[in-house]
């Protein structure tokens, strides 16, 4: 389905009051995904657990990652708006919550409010940038959306070592709250649309089945060798519970009205292709930004401040690079673009093991802005490829299809990492011995150029052609199964 568009794009368009509200709300995302990761040390050292550290990360994601399908579901049925602003609450809450956390524990439960939220907000703003912009208006939308990243990626970890070092870690979720209530205000006020709303149905035992499964798998992996011993009854149960939770999940799906994860969608190549991209992006960034802060402050007992530097050389480098990533697939192809992208990330991603046994702060923030470059030309041109072969009603299951992928990928991809870790650390002295926390971060760096490098191979799936080729455009059959579902529904306008 089509939305209204104007003839450009800008802050002074008919769409620029929705554009600027989109960044907005991309913002809280933005920051949140550095901002923590330089306090993790302070954290620690307050509420204790520093092998439970990885949950920070984990629940969030899997909560973020089982909300995203549900989300877009929920978009194609009753609209992008209704999704994002509860998204925007949700993560408020969280944050407050997150803010007054006594014990790690509680702090672990408040970050699934966040990961909730974040489920929501971050897929439908891209969602709605699909609906209300032209593949050709995206290219340039994306230096916008850009510019979010680029300042959050200096801002967010830069508070967090500035809360960490002179004021307090609860701040960092405490920042979120008028961050929040703005990005609410401005998507009230500006983005409106008309969709005839019908009935629908949540499934709720395949949500269930993807919750249990993901839970179980990364309980399994990061507490295996910690909490117990990985052959033990415990580990051996978390993984069989997990496995056969996941391997039941496609046959309910098959039968649910309204399926949570529409897997019919992945027998489409250029879909499957670009979901298993995602995956790799969501593991190769969440182990360079949750484990790099720790790697430095540990073994070079740096400040949180300097660590935060070396984490936002990565998250610059990915805006910077995505900001130029809309001419490269214009003229060359997705999958040129997609394609160059990782091989950068991944010759990064091998620097950065190979350079694990010699902490530098300068030597990792070079590495990381690489890294960040190279995801800078492989994450949007994939979204923008999955999308642009697909009709309005189905772009939101695409999309949260995408982000999901993403999302699970940094879900078990922290848990891997950390089961990492906390093998060598548990074998070691501690992590707060020098060798120890080397040889533990160099293990991880190793297992995140792997993931990189199955990235790559992902890549090499992407079919040949320009953005106009018929392979990345919507299929005759589509189109016309679409145009007779868009007969019930009222077109979505933004003002």
């Amino acid at each position: 389905m089509s939305s209204e568009r104007g003839t450009t794009v800008g802050f002074r368009s008919e769409r620029g009051a929705v554009l600027l509200a989109l960044m907005l709300s991309t913002g809280l995302i933005a920051i949140d995904a550095t901002i923590l990761a330089t306090a993790v040390p302070s954290v620690v050292a307050e509420l204790g657990e520093f092998n439970q550290f990885p949950w920070l990360f984990s629940v969030y994601l899997l909560a973020q990652a089982v909300a995203v399908p549900i989300y877009a579901k929920l978009a194609d049925t009753i609209g992008r708006k209704p999704v994002i602003l509860v998204g925007v609450g949700l993560f408020l809450l969280g944050s407050l919550l997150a803010g007054f956390a006594w014990s790690m524990p509680a702090l672990i439960g408040f970050r699934v409010l966040q990961g909730l939220g974040a489920g929501a907000v971050a897929p439908m703003s891209m969602t709605i940038v699909g609906d209300i912009y032209t593949v050709a208006e995206r290219a340039m939308v994306q230096g916008y959306i850009a510019s979010v990243w680029a300042i959050s990626s200096v801002v967010g970890p830069a508070l967090g070592g500035i809360f960490s070092q002179f004021l307090s870690w609860r701040w960092i979720f405490f920042v979120n709250i008028p961050l929040c209530l703005i990005a609410g205000w401005a998507l009230v006020r500006s983005y409106h649309e008309n969709i005839e709303r019908r009935r629908h149905r949540i499934d709720v035992a395949g949500a269930g089945l993807l919750t249990v499964g993901l839970t179980a798998v990364i309980l399994a992996l990061l507490e295996g060798g910690n909490a117990w011993a990985w052959t033990s009854w415990p580990s051996l149960v978390s993984f069989g519970v997990g496995i056969a939770a996941l391997a039941l999940f496609p046959l309910v799906e098959r039968r649910a009205a309204e399926p949570v994860l529409q897997l019919s969608i992945l027998r489409r190549p250029l879909i499957l292709t670009t979901t298993l991209i995602s995956l790799g992006i969501g593991a190769l960034m969440i182990g360079i930004t949750s484990f790099v802060p720790t790697y430095l402050e540990n073994a070079l007992n740096v400040v949180p401040l300097v660590s935060g530097i070396a984490v936002a050389a990565l998250t610059l480098g990915w805006p910077l690079a995505a900001a130029q990533s809309g001419r490269m697939y214009l003229r060359y192809g997705y999958r040129t673009t997609v394609l160059s992208g990782g091989v950068i990330a991944l010759i990064g991603a091998i620097a950065l093991a190979i350079a694990g046994p010699w902490p530098s702060p300068w030597t990792v923030a070079i590495i990381a802005f690489v890294i960040g470059f190279g995801l800078g030309w492989t994450a949007a041109p994939a979204l923008i490829a999955a999308q642009a072969s697909v009709n309005w009603n189905e772009r939101g299951v695409v999309t949260g299809v995408n982000m999901f992928a993403r999302s699970a990928g940094s879900a078990v991809g922290v848990a891997v990492f950390g089961a990492i870790a906390n093998q060598v650390i548990s074998s070691g002295r501690g992590e707060h011995d020098f060798a120890t926390i080397v040889s533990a971060s160099t293990g991880v760096f190793v297992a995140v150029a792997s993931a990189a490098a199955l990235m790559v191979l992902a890549s090499l799936w992407l079919p040949r052609g320009g953005v106009d080729s018929a392979a990345y455009s919507v299929a005759p059959a589509a189109s016309a199964e679409s145009a007779e579902a868009e007969l019930g529904e009222a077109e979505p306008a933004s003002a």
